[in-house]
């Protein structure tokens, strides 16, 4: 089982995106907020895990 960690780097309507923080990348994810927690905020931090994001 793998283990991801993001940061929230900005919400745009009904899509967040996200930045790996466990490795190096300048890449960004962009996530539905229907599959994130519905409390995240920018700068929030997330771990993702058997296909589920969770609040760190």
């Amino acid at each position: 089982m793998e283990t991801w960690h993001y940061e929230v780097v900005s919400i745009d309507g009904d899509y967040a995106n996200l930045r790996r923080t466990d490795i190096e990348s300048d890449d960004l994810k962009l996530v539905a907020r229907a599959l994130l927690p519905p409390e995240i905020v920018e700068g929030s931090h997330l771990k993702y895990e058997m296909m589920t994001y969770l609040m760190e």
